[in-house]
């Protein structure tokens, strides 16, 4: 038991200004913390300060002595120590300067605190309520004012010149010991993009996100940031906004949209159809917070498999991670008890104060965001210019014998909102830069720049970056690709020749060893579903007719792994690429061409090494009996969805096929039209009832609208329109889903500690009781007990919206908000959790992905774990020779142990099989838990990042068709009212936009709080009543469109002129970002939108409300691209 040894920690203060400026800045502060400032005898955790001085260095300095009691807080026995290293802070660089010096009648304050009973739980007593913010002009989106700017340059950088602005960070052995003892708290952090002074992390098993306030308390933390956070006790914690509505607790940024496409193919939607994104569209409630920490940019929800959320994933404690300086281990608790203790006293805690949000502090960055090396922005050269201009007299040089120096900055803006501005050195800048602005060349400021944050000290207020890239003009489309691309680190170099090299040669030919080692199919009926123009065929299907009522269905995806093998250069290569990017109409492929598009791909008419899965079901969708095999395939023919919808609609003419006519594909083999669509009917009928099945045992599935574009013959996009899926996609899904998971069974049996799965955790019970309060108090019932009862209860709203599509499409929106994501593990990660193997959505014990390997490559880590428990299966049986056969309809067949429908747990843990499964999984290089750690949170990642890729794709083509109509008008609905803005949704373009309405002169908005009610009018010659600078008030143009009546004219907004003439080529190649020309399931576009008339003021608005507004894009060449969004209005008196 430790003693009552005290320990002094010393934190250097700086001396620094007048007495006068000290003693403002003190009476601020006891205004901001009466309740510290009204006694000098606080208590509250046993910290003694007691204020010292010392000379050094022939200067003054305030040391402010911290004497903690060991025994009244164990936690402060930790190991302290200070860093004063030059390079970026990292989580080394430790301190407790967490409480500032309080400062009564101007005297430096003896705080002594004393013990509570949540000592353990919260024991420093640095509340973020308590702390005064930095000493900074911070605006609304944390930025700093021209003046601190100029001022950053004329004492070159604030470094050294101001005092500490920021707490130093804990070292990883404080980290580690504390997250031991569970006093701190390991979290992901994220930044409200509206508002960047807030910040929320989400911490393991807590059901409510930290708020994180303030740029003192977010402690240098950026934007996907893993952090240590130190929670406030309950009394300083703050009041959840819109605490009775479904809202979410993190900011995604505004340019990010959602699911505008099906940039892969249909069959992709299949598993986010059941595994949400909790950055699905933005859902904005009435409430007076009004703050919505989601996407801005909507219409993603749940249904594209490559659109799997935008949380970091660094879900699972595996204790691997980064400091801010390097690769260091945060190691998970010996002592889980402590942990998940201190986890369980919080949510105890929380749930003892519903309305409330848990606050707190980060202490160290246990594992940096890749967005610091990956910050795309502009640089303010024309304040840099003035600044040059300022001090011309001074240095006496002209423009054109400038030089610089290291004592210069620049500041560059990212585009990223939810970032900090930078600063960077004019001295570091690129040679083609600094002769442009020696130049006097103002339009470097158009310029997208590409760069990474090398340093934040404490003393800074702004980090530090270096510029790497210059991607080009900020209006450009391929200046907005690279800006894409090198935001999302996304590898789009040419492959190596070192990853060539392990291809064959072309042409090429199944080798014989192949052929005899594996199950012949080249006689059987396999063909192809994909987009039209898809060229990665990795996978196939057939199906034959073994009775009146059983089927046998075949299931055969690409064998890529016998390409890829492990720990060659293209292996190297394919993990760090780890999933193929579909960006506009191009794909940046995570396997080389010649394998994705040929060698492995199943083309038509050609041999093929597959992986092929067998069921026998009969019509009632029970499966009896499945094999599981290595095979040699040859398709047939490649159908696209539309063909496949043709067949199951029944509108096509099987004679007529034979022709080749209207754009169907040659049958290759002995087989004809009339075998293909016998199959497609066959396992059309058998996937309706395979889905029907799936309803009925609980799966959920949240519909959303999707947005397509169609392209001209040089690319650009003229027009876009909603896509909904059909049939054919359903077929596809099913099958899909069926094999996913008969793989995920078989690899999870063989291999229980080192299986590749995926996993959906249920939904925030918080946010589902929000939602079904929400939707309750608006006269729907929903159900949300189970995945089983909430998908019943939207069915029955479906049912009661019939004559209101676009009101069920907000209701979906809301309903993807309280999801959580899905995401790759490695089983014996959560060896003793099997509970947390689930997938919510399809509600099923055990998923994986193993249908795409030509593109993820989680499933080709998949598909060599599947090959070892495969050959270990078959060496055990013919040691053990085995010959248990069992009839199924008159046909012999061996019983498989491990790859068989019925498993035999005993036999698979026997000495005998554990060892050809040892021996297996040597031969195909089965990655170890360790290992397979790692793999799963990189995958995870990379996912993450190929879909805000492909959002930010579609999204900047959303910009460049609004930018070609100048203003769009439409009808909007409004989903979240406030006294600030609201939100609303566009159905006919699938996203959500906001507009505010305060601080707008010449407007005044009434919130009427009893009743949710806003009423907007036009007031002329009255300006805002809000305190600040008439300067930050907004005009009535950027609020609204308001035309006078006699300026309408007919046909005024009719864009007919901007679609393809009728008869040209234009039209006939229009394709939309899946590349498949239109067919069943798509819906008019806007070319073909009506015109709206405007609203009257003054209007009155209220949830659900119906609105017109204009749409118009924004930015380019002066800022981040946004889809802009006001009101289109008219006045009687205008």
């Amino acid at each position: 038991m430790r003693g009552m040894t005290e320990q002094q920690i010393t934190v250097e203060r700086t001396e620094e200004g007048d007495k006068e400026k000290k003693k403002k800045r003190r009476s601020r502060r006891s205004k901001q913390n009466p309740a510290v400032s009204g006694s000098n005898d606080s208590s509250v955790s046993g910290i003694h300060m007691q204020e010292s001085r010392c000379l050094s260095n022939n200067s003054t300095s305030n040391h402010v002595t911290l004497s903690m009691n060991v025994s009244s807080a164990q936690f402060y026995g930790l190991d302290v120590q200070t860093s004063h290293d030059n390079g970026l802070a990292t989580a080394s660089d430790v301190t407790f300067h967490s409480m500032p010096t309080m400062h009564i009648n101007g005297e430096t304050a003896a705080v002594e605190l004393g013990s509570t009973q949540d000592e353990q739980l919260f024991p420093l007593t640095v509340l973020s309520k308590s702390c005064p913010e930095p000493i900074c002009n911070e605006g609304k989106n944390g930025s700093f004012s021209n003046e601190d700017f100029l001022y950053f340059h004329k004492n070159e950088g604030y470094a050294g010149m101001q005092r500490k602005i920021y707490p130093l960070h804990w070292s990883i052995e404080a980290v580690n010991e504390a997250i031991e003892k569970g006093v701190t708290f390991r979290a992901s952090f994220r930044v409200n993009a509206y508002n960047r002074l807030e910040a929320y992390c989400t911490i393991e098993g807590v059901p409510t996100d930290v708020l994180i306030s303030g740029v003192v308390n977010q402690n240098r933390a950026v934007e996907g940031d893993i952090v240590a956070i130190a929670v406030d006790p309950p009394p300083f914690w703050t009041r959840l906004k819109g605490n009775s509505v479904p809202m979410d607790d993190c900011s995604v940024l505004p340019d990010v949209m959602g699911s505008l496409g099906e940039n892969c193919k249909g069959k992709d939607k299949l598993d986010a159809d059941y595994e949400d994104s909790s950055n699905g569209n933005v859902l904005l409630v009435p409430d007076m917070g009004l703050y919505d920490h989601e996407r801005a940019f909507a219409g993603e929800a749940v249904n594209s498999e490559l659109r799997l959320g935008a949380r970091s994933f660094y879900c699972g404690s595996n204790g691997h991670c980064s400091s801010a300086s390097g690769q260091a281990k945060v190691s998970c608790s010996p002592e889980l008890n402590e942990v998940s203790n201190a986890v369980g006293k919080l949510c105890a805690l929380i749930s003892l104060f519903p309305p409330k949000r848990p606050t707190g502090r980060v202490v160290a960055i246990i594992e940096s965001s890749r967005r610091r090396d990956a910050v795309v922005g502009f640089l303010g050269v024309k304040q840099w210019f003035s600044f040059k201009e300022l001090n011309k007299k001074d240095t006496k040089k002209n423009k054109n014998s400038m030089t610089f120096s290291s004592r210069e900055y620049i500041q560059l803006t990212p585009i990223d909102a939810r970032l900090p501005k930078m600063t960077v050195s004019v001295k570091s800048l690129p040679g083609c830069i600094k002769k442009r602005l020696r130049d006097g060349d103002t339009m470097v400021e158009m310029e997208l720049i590409g760069a990474r944050i090398v340093d934040w000290r404490e003393e800074s207020y702004l980090p530090q970056a270096n510029v790497m890239h210059i991607l080009g003009h900020g209006g450009e489309i391929e200046s907005q690709i690279a800006a894409i691309l090198f935001q999302n680190s996304i590898h789009h170099d040419e492959f190596s020749t070192e990853s060539l090299s392990c291809l064959p040669n072309i042409p090429w030919e199944v080798p014989g060893e192949e052929l005899e080692r594996r199950k012949d199919l080249r006689n059987l009926c396999i063909f192809t579903i994909d987009p039209s123009s898809a060229s990665d065929l990795d996978d196939a299907l057939s199906v034959e007719k073994l009775s009146n009522d059983i089927f046998r269905v075949g299931v055969h995806i690409a064998d890529v792994s016998v390409f890829v093998l492990p720990g060659t250069a293209l292996d190297i290569e394919a993990q760090m690429r780890s999933t193929s990017v579909y960006l506009l109409q191009h794909k940046v492929p995570m396997l080389p061409p010649l394998l994705s598009e040929n060698l492995g791909s199943l083309i038509p008419g050609a041999d093929r090494l597959a992986f092929s899965i067998f069921w026998d079901i009969d019509l009632c969708g029970n499966i009896l009996d499945r094999w599981i095999g290595r095979t040699v395939i040859r398709s047939c023919c490649k159908l696209s969805y539309d063909h496949v919808q043709y067949i199951i609609d029944g509108s096509i003419n099987v004679e007529n096929l034979r022709a080749l006519e209207n754009g169907w594909p040659a049958l290759h083999g002995q087989f004809d039209w009339h075998d293909v669509v016998r199959s497609v009917k066959i396992l059309n009928e058998i996937s309706v009832t395979l889905k029907d099945n799936r309803f009925k045992d609980g799966a959920l599935h949240l519909e959303s609208s999707k947005l397509v574009f169609l392209f001209d013959e040089c690319g650009i996009p003229y027009d876009s329109i909603l896509y909904e899926q059909k049939d054919s996609n359903f077929l596809v899904e099913e099958f899909m889903l069926l094999a996913n998971r008969t793989a995920a069974e078989v690899i999870s049996r063989a291999f229980p500690d080192c299986a590749l799965l995926r996993r959906h955790p249920e939904p925030n019970l918080r946010r589902l009781k929000e939602f079904e309060a929400f939707w309750r108090k608006h006269g729907l019932e929903v159900d949300t007990s189970s995945s089983a009862q909430l998908q019943l209860s939207l069915w029955k709203i479906r049912e009661k919206l019939k004559n209101d599509p676009v009101l069920f499409d907000v209701l979906m929106s809301y309903a993807s908000k309280p999801m959580q994501l899905a995401a790759y593990f490695c089983t014996g990660d959560l060896k003793d959790k099997e509970n947390e193997w689930a997938h919510y959505s399809l509600a099923v014990p055990l998923y994986t992905h193993f249908t795409s390997p030509l593109r993820r490559y989680a499933d080709i880590v998949v598909h060599r774990t599947l090959a070892a428990a495969i050959e270990a299966e078959d060496l055990y049986l013919k040691q053990q020779k085995v010959q248990q056969l069992k009839l199924i309809k008159g046909k012999d067949i061996k019983q498989k142990c491990v790859t068989g429908i019925y498993f035999d747990k005993d036999v698979v843990e026997s000495k005998e099989c554990r060892e050809a499964l040892s021996a297996a999984a040597l031969t195909y290089r089965v990655p170890c838990a360790e290992m397979l750690i790692d793999v799963a949170a990189y995958c995870n990642e990379r996912m993450l990042a190929s879909r805000h890729a492909e959002d930010a794709g579609d999204k900047l083509l959303l910009w460049v068709l609004l930018k070609k109509k100048e203003t769009l008008t439409l009808e909007a609905k409004v989903m979240g009212l406030g006294p600030k803005f609201m939100s609303i949704y566009i159905h006919k373009l699938a996203i959500e936009r906001r507009i505010y309405y305060d601080d707008v002169d010449g407007l005044t908005a009434e919130w009427l709080e009893t009743t949710s009610t806003l009423v907007l009018d036009l007031c002329k010659n009255k300006r805002s009543q809000k305190r600040g600078s008439p300067g930050k008030c907004r005009a009535v143009e950027d609020v609204a469109r308001v035309i006078s009546s006699c300026d309408l004219k007919p046909n005024q907004f009719d864009f007919e002129s901007s679609a393809p003439e009728e008869g040209t080529n234009q039209g006939a190649e229009a394709i939309h970002v899946a590349s498949e020309e239109p067919g069943p399931g798509f819906n008019p576009g806007i070319s073909d939108a009506s015109e709206i008339e405007p609203g009257v003021f003054p209007i009155t608005v209220q949830i659900f409300s119906i609105v017109p507004v204009a749409l118009h894009a924004n930015g380019g060449d002066d800022g981040p691209l946004d889809i802009g969004a006001r009101l289109y209005m008219t006045s009687y008196f205008g």
